[in-house]
């Protein structure tokens, strides 16, 4: 096999194991905060914007990171280990502060292994093949996610929430692996930093230098932001809403969900990496901004727990287009700067402060207007960011290098 080859069915692993590490606990953590220590929806928001805040402002220069090393196999494979350590800590001190330190340790580690494994398999194939590329590492990354949180569903009843766990030292472990296995040589370095072959960054261009004069990434930016103040916070609260419902069951309903939404992701980004080039990525993405403005009003027609699971794969409809075009879109703007994974750090974070808002805002809007309210008003501004998206966010595909 040759390491090209190599190269690809170890980006296959790594993009399925790393899904556990990617976002940490996730939807889990509210929920095993609630159920197993009786934090309310108010506390386990702010906790864990202090550590969507951090995430937030380290992206860039975590992006900067990934673009000027060379040892990218090792960054993700440390990356991952770090991930994976600060969640095991939190069953040890289950307290707001150390829960929220622990977030700002695995948010500095998370940001960087999407720009990183996308970095690595813009290295592998370059950008004429990127596209299918990046389908295909989110496709498997939602498969990954999905089959642990089958796992999780299984084995909760029986276990507990320390199975959460588990699976996290298991995939981290398996991570560690498939990142080595990647070989050094398969890597064009210049390639990975958005470069032609064998070519040399320019020095003192910056990553906000790219976005600020580009009216194509501003309005990605911009329209992304909104997507995720939407977005963010909504499988948390649906998670949260069959805990309190449903009592004793609340990890395995949250697990049920998650694997709703991925089951969904799998073919959408699976078929949004296939068919980007030839349909171009603006209908792609508008369609996923009318996904998710549906999504937040079916929630509010029935409290049936059947119905909110179900409406929940409309998530892998949002997420899986957005995900799989998010690499796609930022490498058609920054080809040619040697910003890739800084421009993906700098757009992320226009996008986490709708991230970080949300989280923030639908936990006090909960306590204070209760959950259909929440639902409504995410779902109005995912219509407003479709609408903001329609009007001035241009078509990437083809674009001429910078």
């Amino acid at each position: 096999m040759t390491p090209g080859k190599r190269a690809e069915r170890s980006l296959d692993a790594l993009s399925f194991f790393v899904s556990d590490a990617r976002y940490g606990l996730g939807a889990f953590l509210g929920v095993y905060l609630m159920t197993e220590h009786g934090w309310d929806a108010g506390r386990i928001g702010a906790a864990l914007s202090i550590g969507g805040l951090t995430g937030l402002v380290s992206q860039t220069p975590m992006g900067a990171l990934v673009d000027s090393v060379r040892a990218k196999r090792a960054l993700i494979a440390g990356a991952t280990v770090l991930v994976t350590l600060t969640c095991l800590f939190i069953p040890l001190a289950p307290y707001f502060w150390p829960v929220a330190l622990a977030g700002v340790v695995g948010a500095l580690a998370g940001v960087t292994i999407g720009p990183t494994l996308a970095a690595i398999s813009l290295g592998v194939v370059g950008p004429e093949r990127f596209a299918g590329r990046a389908g295909r590492n989110e496709a498997l990354f939602h498969l990954g996610d999905g089959m642990i949180s089958l796992a999780i569903l299984l084995t909760a009843p029986f276990f507990g929430s320390a199975v959460l766990f588990w699976s996290m030292g298991f995939t981290m472990i398996a991570s560690v692996l498939a990142a080595a296995a990647v070989p050094a040589r398969a890597i064009d370095h210049s390639v990975a930093r958005g470069l032609p072959p064998g070519a040399v960054p320019v020095q003192g261009a910056s990553a906000w230098r790219l976005l600020l004069g580009s009216r194509p990434l501003l309005a990605f930016a911009a329209c992304g932001a909104l997507f995720h103040l939407a977005n963010a916070s909504m499988l948390g609260l649906v998670a949260q809403k069959l805990a309190l419902q449903n009592l004793g069951q609340g990890i395995t309903l949250t697990a049920a969900s998650a694997i709703a939404a991925q089951s969904v992701m799998v073919p959408v980004a699976a078929m949004a990496g296939a068919r980007a080039d030839a349909w171009g990525r603006r209908p792609l993405l508008l369609a996923a901004f009318v996904a998710l403005a549906l999504r937040g009003v079916l929630y509010t027609l029935s409290d049936n727990t059947a119905w909110l699971i179900a409406v929940q794969l409309l998530d892998g409809v949002g997420a899986g287009l957005i995900g799989a075009l998010f690499p796609v879109v930022i490498a058609d703007l920054s080809r040619g700067s040697g910003h890739f994974a800084a421009a993906q750090g700098v757009v992320g974070t226009v996008h986490g402060v709708g991230g970080v808002l949300s989280a923030g805002i639908a936990g006090q809007m909960v306590v204070r207007a209760g959950y259909d309210a929440t639902f409504l008003a995410m779902a109005g501004v995912a219509a407003l960011g479709g609408l903001l998206f329609w009007l001035i966010m241009p078509e990437t595909r083809g674009m001429a290098q910078r």
